[in-house]
């Protein structure tokens, strides 16, 4: 009997945000990467992320070693756009003092 041979899809969806998941899930592609390459298994990654399936793993993690540079340049965008917004977020909303900030708001809630 001879094994059929045939080409899965990659299980990756990019959002109308241009945001690269795993189809089906909320995972990123940013995050599966991120564990991958600090040193956790597709099972160890599946374990941390129960929605999604082993194989996908796997084969996103194919993808990634596949298509290094491509993948690189993309989460490096991503980066840069995280970046931009953690700027424009700080001019709006001044992260000094928070913390004294919030503390005043609770002893004021709890008088």
């Amino acid at each position: 009997m001879a094994l059929p041979i045939t080409s899965e899809p990659i299980p990756l969806l990019t959002d109308s945000d241009g945001v690269v998941r795993v189809s089906g899930t909320r995972v990123t592609l940013d995050i599966v990467v991120a564990a991958f390459k600090t040193g956790a298994t597709a099972e160890e990654i599946v374990q941390q992320f129960p929605v999604l399936p082993l194989a996908d793993v796997y084969a996103v993690i194919s993808y990634y070693l596949k298509r290094h540079d491509e993948v690189e340049a993309y989460l490096q965008q991503r980066k840069k756009l995280a970046e931009k917004i953690r700027k424009e977020n700080e001019k709006r909303f001044d992260p000094q003092g928070i913390r004294e900030r919030l503390l005043a708001r609770r002893k004021l809630k709890g008088s």
